[in-house]
């Protein structure tokens, strides 16, 4: 067939499958609500929220209220991008209010209104999660909430917020979207979800805070504290001191941890460091005795830590603010109930404090800690995906049972703590929503014939991880590997990237989006993240967004892309790297270049791959990874006896023949219009 004739041949074919999807999309769909239909139709999975809504209303009434917005935040995770994606049950305010769970989201109610704002990896689950009280708003901008907010609240109404639940730049943001509008933005210390969840609020944790032995900590608590006061001291606003709000902060600043957050191993606390003294405000009757004697050894004196109840910082802090003094705060995650105590010109405002940027770059022993846990971790997910293999083709294995199994084989591995974050174990069409969880009661069974994304992590003493694989057991369609092998690429091409010292993250995003690009394919969610030692899964600021700090040496990041299509599958393919020094040629400047190195040493799915669209250097790079997999892993496996996913992994890591590469890559004429088709073929068949 003529080059022309294949053209024709795929416009048509490509006319027939949009047409097929645009006939699958608007037919019902069990799992999502439709709320067009009388009576409206709610799957399993919706909640019942409107005994809430009216409980609400009445606070709302009771206090002249007109609107009411209920963010998915606490009073430290103030931006789910920030740090954590989980709060504790007790904080969990939206997620009673509206049903969804989801970590990021925004609700606003009025007496006759409901609305929830949230981003498209939860579009679906809001959809199955929410009853038709609610509207769903597919965007997480401010100025689209006070647009509805202006077209929903009469001039002269009011428009209120607890303001523990905001940070000073989100607060400054509906600021701006109401202003001059006519209507009021009001500050309100009385949580009204709070005031009607009453007693069915869940209990305030109570479990102990603990020292991290020196083992599993880069530095003592005494040299962080030195360090963060030279960098007061040489600051050219000089601040007298630094308030601490991000719950990593504390936890990382005196190596204390907990179990307040899920997954997360931190606890509700603040910190007010000066040049002469520290301020924790914690509940000091769950401080092991061995944490209070690290904190009060060296009493009295610049090292001694007052230890002061947690509800008291805001009065602290507004007494302290009545001096010479000037506090030094991070926007983005102090409270707006905090910042309004501090009058204006004592206040040092940057985006984070320099606790936060001084754990963002690990030493060389934090460096060495994380790797040791992730050669574990590597051992538990081999475990798994061997006894996927098996267990799959038997019909045995849904989703639920799944996280289970992966969960449990982290938890025999040396210094496990658990998940570090609640393990998406997606199949089929479940795959397509980035931020999928399974339950025990809708849980899809993992098939030989459909794809399967596993996305977990593990919290040690020594590290905390995150690694996503996608799997297929049976016959991949052939764009379903096209899409996977491009993923693949966009993570190799990101990982080998050489570039110069403190580039921006958002500089270099683009190479793991490059190959999707090239044949119009993207992913909707951001492509890494910054990890802790043995703190929170997602740790700010490192990481490719605009708002991330620059790449530098000792940081650590997830490289992420992925492919999802709505309704079938997904893909993911997640490693956590190290930043390091490059060898290069030559060099620009006094500051050597700088690479990443992969920390996550698990092989991709080989049936997934095809080799023909990768180029000789990304196989020259595949086979070198493989080969330090079998250099760290394998020794691994054989301490611990575990033989046969020891042969698992020599078969999975065996070398790619850079011959068969770069065939498909260079070409755009009858090979790859052969393979477009086919693709198409094996859409409209299925």
């Amino acid at each position: 067939m003529h080059t022309s004739q294949w053209i024709v041949a795929w416009v048509l074919l490509l006319q027939g499958c949009t047409a097929g999807r645009l006939q699958r999309d608007t037919s019902p769909r069990p799992d999502i609500r439709d709320c067009s239909t009388s009576p409206p139709y709610l799957p399993p999975t919706a909640t019942e929220t409107t005994a809430r809504l009216a409980a609400l209303r009445g606070a709302m009434q009771a206090h002249g209220i007109d609107a009411y917005i209920v963010p998915a935040t606490d009073a430290h995770m103030l931006c789910p991008r920030l740090q954590s994606e989980y709060i504790a049950e007790r904080d969990s305010r939206l997620g009673w209010v509206t049903g969804f769970t989801g970590s990021a989201g925004t609700a606003v109610v009025t007496l006759d209104k409901a609305a929830l704002w949230t981003d498209s990896r939860y579009w679906t689950q809001a959809e199955r999660q929410m009853d038709c009280n609610w509207e769903l708003q597919r965007t997480t901008r401010i100025e689209s909430i006070g647009l509805w907010i202006l077209e929903a609240v009469p001039v002269g109404g009011n428009v209120s917020v607890d303001p523990f639940l905001f940070s000073i730049d989100t607060w400054s943001s509906y600021s701006e979207a109401l202003h001059g509008s006519g209507r009021t933005l009001l500050a309100i210390e009385t949580n009204l979800v709070d005031e009607v969840w009453g007693d069915q609020r869940p209990p305030a944790a109570s479990s102990s805070i603990y020292s991290l032995s020196t083992e599993f900590t880069g530095s003592s608590w005494q040299e962080k504290v030195a360090g963060i006061r030279q960098q007061m001291e040489q600051h050219v606003q000089s601040p007298t001191a630094v308030l601490l709000s991000g719950l990593e902060e504390t936890a990382w600043l005196f190596n204390l941890r907990g179990d307040d957050i899920p997954y997360n191993p931190v606890f509700y606390s603040y910190t007010l460091l000066t040049s002469s003294d520290i301020r924790l405000f914690v509940d000091e009757t769950r401080l092991t005795a061995e944490a209070r004697q690290s904190l009060q050894a060296d009493c009295p004196g610049s090292l001694c830590v007052e230890l002061l109840e947690y509800d008291q910082v805001r009065a602290h802090v507004h007494d302290y603010a009545q001096g010479n003094v000037t506090i030094w705060i991070g926007t983005e995650y102090t409270t707006y109930g905090l910042y309004s105590v501090i009058p204006q010109e004592k206040l040092l405002e940057d985006s984070y404090s320099p606790v936060m940027t001084a754990k963002a770059v690990k030493n060389a022993k934090e460096q060495e800690l994380l790797r040791a846990a992730h050669v574990r971790d590597a051992v538990a997910v081999i475990q798994y995906l061997l006894w996927l293999e098996k267990m799959v083709p038997q019909g045995l294995v849904d989703e639920f049972s799944g996280a289970r199994q992966v969960d449990a084989l982290r938890w025999a591995q040396e210094h496990s703590r658990g998940p570090s974050f609640e393990s998406i174990s997606a199949s089929g069409l479940n795959a397509a929503l980035a931020h999928y969880s399974p339950s025990n009661v809708s849980s899809r069974k993992l098939s030989v014939d459909e794809m399967y994304l596993s996305d977990t992590g593990g919290q040690y003493l020594d590290g905390t991880t995150d690694i996503t694989r996608t799997m297929h057991w049976g016959v991949p369609t052939p764009f379903q590997k096209e899409a996977y092998t491009r993923v693949l690429m966009g993570n190799i091409d990101l990982s080998r990237l050489i570039f110069p010292t403190n580039t921006a993250g958002r500089t270099v995003e683009t190479f793991a989006r490059q190959a999707l690009w090239k044949v119009g394919l993207n992913y909707g969610h951001g492509t890494g993240h910054g990890i802790g030692n043995f703190l929170s899964v997602h740790e700010w600021p490192v990481g490719f967004q605009s708002s991330n700090i620059a790449l530098t040496k000792g940081m650590f990041t997830s490289i992420e892309p992925g492919y999802y299509q709505d309704g079938e599958f997904g893909i993911r393919i997640e490693d956590i790297a190290l930043v390091v020094e490059a060898q290069t040629e030559h060099q620009t400047g006094d500051e050597p270049f700088l690479t990443f190195e992969i920390v996550s040493l698990v092989p991709y799915d080989r049936n997934l791959i095809d080799v023909s669209l990768l180029s000789q250097e990304q196989i020259q790079y595949l086979n070198t990874y493989y080969e330090t997999i079998r250099e760290r892993v394998g020794p691994e496996l054989q301490s611990q006896q575990l033989e046969e996913e020891y042969r698992w992994l020599q078969r999975n890591t065996e070398p790619f023949l850079q011959s068969s590469a770069g065939t498909a890559a260079a070409a755009l004429g009858t090979l790859a219009i052969t393979s477009l088709v086919s693709a198409l073929l094996t859409k409209l068949q299925a």
